[in-house]
């Protein structure tokens, strides 16, 4: 991902009309600073219990059990290469731990 930054920084500076300087994710970091400082941590819940309120009514209770079902999946996969992982190389330790 880092090359894609890159780039967009590089096109961001470029653009026509941008005297700021300042790239889009810097811009969009800044916008997002001032919105968490302005309206704090309830407007984060409020919107966040809408949205699941909208994708709950737009798709079901289905929906949760088939994304529920699917992270399980990836978290029994993640295990089992764990495991093999340890199988074939040994337990890994950081250096200065036991």
């Amino acid at each position: 991902m880092r090359g894609y930054f890159d780039e967009e920084t590089t096109m961001a500076r470029k653009a026509k009309g941008s005297g700021t300087g300042m790239t889009v994710q810097e811009a969009g970091r800044l916008g997002g600073e001032k919105v968490a400082s302005e309206r704090g941590h309830d407007f984060y819940e409020s919107i966040g219990r809408k949205g699941g309120q909208t994708v709950a009514r737009e798709k079901g209770p289905s929906f949760y059990s088939e994304i529920g079902h699917k992270g399980g999946q990836r978290v029994r996969e993640l295990i089992a290469a764990g495991k093999r992982g340890m199988l074939l190389h040994g337990p890994h330790v950081e250096p200065g731990h036991k």
